[in-house]
């Protein structure tokens, strides 16, 4: 009755989306299983993309042709670039996003590709033969067959949402949760775990006194995600700061002892870095006051998502506490925060592609590898449809590595290190930061998502064309000088030194204190000079004539690390033969089965003597 796929992707969140696209983008027939039409690409959490490192994982999603950042562009209602005082390094794109219409272009975008089909149900188990993965059975005894099948399940595996002292099943509130993969795959020899997130109360707009509270707006001149011609915003929707005070924390302690976390009905463990306003009380008894976001939905709703205010307290004791914050006096509440537990796989079971070890053509991607964001998900998503669609065709998997894009610091992580508490990406976890910026994600991974299929020609002539264009101008800027005369007077302005002989404008760009923008006002040939050039490649070549020193210094380290990449280990090596290496190492070894010394070296109870006597026993 039903055809045979080459994909099949099991949720349709922000992994599943990304998974899907990417596997249909490249040629793959793919099946998109969802239980509810309705909500693919929900933002379950704060309507935001990007931020600290997660701006960065978009643009390099979009460097590699998926739609993430395409998607943002085209439903912002904000944008701000966030550490602009701080080095390129830290730069990082942020943007308010439209909920409703970020879910719409979505699935607008999916319906378009002649290669995703879409079937709404529950998938309750895989189809597996020969420890292979050949398709999926659904709630109703239907089944699905496909060469490879990736699982996106989010937070809906045995979802529990709890309230106070409420708990009932979802994988979101009002949504029914999945069952039967779980207890499938343990049983098979998997091993699963819980954890646990949450979400803040929604607030009704017209009822805050946005006096009370700080504007924060956008950008002056917004940039944007996608490296494709996307528009830039017009207009901007601002959002507020304001804060909790002591009434505000007494209020909430009188809900402490029907707490689900504090009484200990909630078993997972939650993101240290997002908790729950009740927890930051409880942490932090020595701050009088915590930051609160609050963050308008979308252009044409009154929804207001109130970020720093995540809670599972009781309803009543979440309505009156939220009356004690400046500004919410009269707040009429849509819907209170919640926390939600669900089952997580452990990530040291998977393979650099994203493929389980227990059963080949199984994928997983998303939280269900134990990670928290939209970011995060998508560009696990992405790679894991891109490797789906790789091995269901025959072809070589596709593989970015620490240095290459923060997509490999994340999974590299993953698959070595594991994770006990939902993963967050920071720009502190990679060590090529300098390498790895927000405006060369394209220049590092444009040509290899083109050569497999994914991003297209005019992404590939783009960025060629900032390459030539900004190594064009650094060469001018080598070869124009200016003399005393011309800007001793301007210099003196912008607080720099002044000349004593003819220099050029690379030489002064290289000043910390001088910026191209600067450079533009020096004279009128210079202005004409910069004049022909984008914006893009302005930034580009600003960025590499400032920084040359620190990013050779990094491209050397990585060339000299990069000989352990390359020094592959045998699947079945013996490492308990090892006696020398300790017995952690050896386990460590045998149970997460390292590819090569390399991917040994970063595994957590791994030592570096540990690593010596592997390379010596190899030969090496």
């Amino acid at each position: 009755m039903y055809k045979e796929y080459d994909v099949i992707v099991v949720g349709a969140g922000h992994a599943g989306c990304e998974a899907a696209h990417s596997a249909a983008q490249m040629g793959s027939k793919v099946l998109l299983v969802t239980m509810n039409m309705n909500t693919i690409a929900q933002m379950s959490c704060n309507p935001a993309m990007g931020g600290v490192a997660k701006g960065q994982i978009v643009r390099e999603v979009d460097a590699l042709g998926g739609m993430s950042g395409i998607i943002s562009d085209k439903t912002m209602i904000q944008f701000r670039m966030l550490n602009r005082s701080k080095g390129p390094a830290m730069w990082s794109p942020r943007c308010q996003s439209d909920r409703m219409r970020f879910a719409e272009e979505w699935r607008m975008a999916l319906e378009q590709n002649q290669n995703v089909d879409f079937w709404q149900e529950m998938v309750s188990g895989l189809l597996i033969e020969d420890n292979k993965v050949v398709g999926v059975k659904t709630q109703m005894n239907i089944e699905f067959k496909a060469k490879s099948v990736v699982l996106t399940n989010g937070t809906f595996l045995n979802g529990l949402i709890h309230i106070g002292e409420k708990n009932f099943g979802g994988g979101r509130t009002s949504e029914a949760r999945s069952t039967g993969i779980t207890e499938q795959l343990v049983s098979i020899g998997f091993e699963a775990g819980r954890m646990k997130t949450g979400t803040p109360p929604r607030v009704d707009g017209r009822s805050l006194d946005y006096s009370k509270m700080e504007e924060q707006k956008g950008d002056e001149n917004p940039s944007k995600f996608s490296y494709l011609e996307t528009e830039n915003l017009k207009s901007q929707r601002s959002c507020w700061i304001t804060y909790t005070n002591q009434e505000v924390h007494d209020v909430l302690k009188t809900g402490f002892d029907k707490s689900p976390m504090f009484a200990g009905r909630i078993k997972g463990l939650g993101p240290r870095y997002c908790p729950s306003v009740e927890d930051k009380i409880n942490r932090f008894a020595d701050k009088d006051r915590h930051q609160i976001f609050v963050e308008p939905e979308g252009w044409n709703t009154v929804e207001m998502y109130i970020n720093g205010f995540s809670t599972s307290l009781p309803e009543d004791v979440q309505y009156e506490a939220l009356k004690k914050i400046p500004g919410f006096e009269n707040v009429r509440m849509f819907r209170p925060g919640y926390a939600i537990e669900y089952d997580f796989f452990p990530p040291t079971q998977l393979k650099s592609t994203l493929e389980t070890k227990l059963v080949e053509n199984l994928f997983f991607a998303g939280q269900i590898n134990g990670t928290t964001g939209y970011e995060e998900a998508a560009c696990q998503g992405l790679m894991a449809g891109i490797n789906a669609h790789q091995k269901a065709q025959g072809l070589e998997e596709f593989v970015l590595n620490r240095s290459e894009a923060y997509i490999g610091v994340l999974i590299d992580d993953l698959i070595n290190k594991g994770t006990d508490e939902p993963y967050r990406m920071f720009t502190s976890r990679a060590e090529y930061r300098t390498l790895l910026r927000q405006d060369n994600a394209d220049i590092r991974l444009t040509e290899k998502g083109y050569k497999i299929g994914l991003a297209s020609e005019e992404r590939l002539n783009n960025v060629r064309t900032k390459i030539e264009k900004s190594a064009e101008l650094i060469e001018k800027l080598k070869v124009v000088k200016v003399s005393p005369k011309e800007v001793n007077e301007k210099l003196q302005a912008l607080g720099t030194a002044e000349l004593r002989e003819k220099v050029s404008l690379w030489s002064l760009l290289r000043r910390p204190n001088i910026e191209i923008k600067d450079l533009r006002t020096l004279t009128d040939d210079v202005e004409n000079l910069f004049a022909e050039y984008k914006e893009e490649v302005l930034e580009q070549a600003e960025i590499n004539v400032k920084y040359e020193s620190y990013i050779e210094k990094e491209q050397l380290m990585v060339n000299k690390l990069q000989r352990l990449e390359h020094l592959n280990i045998p699947e079945d090596f013996d490492y308990m033969q090892l006696k020398t290496i300790s017995i952690e190492g050896r386990q460590k070894l045998t149970k997460i089965r390292p590819q090569t010394i390399g991917q040994a070296s970063r595994i957590s109870g791994v030592s570096v003597s540990d690593v010596s006597v592997l390379m010596l026993y190899m030969g090496r």
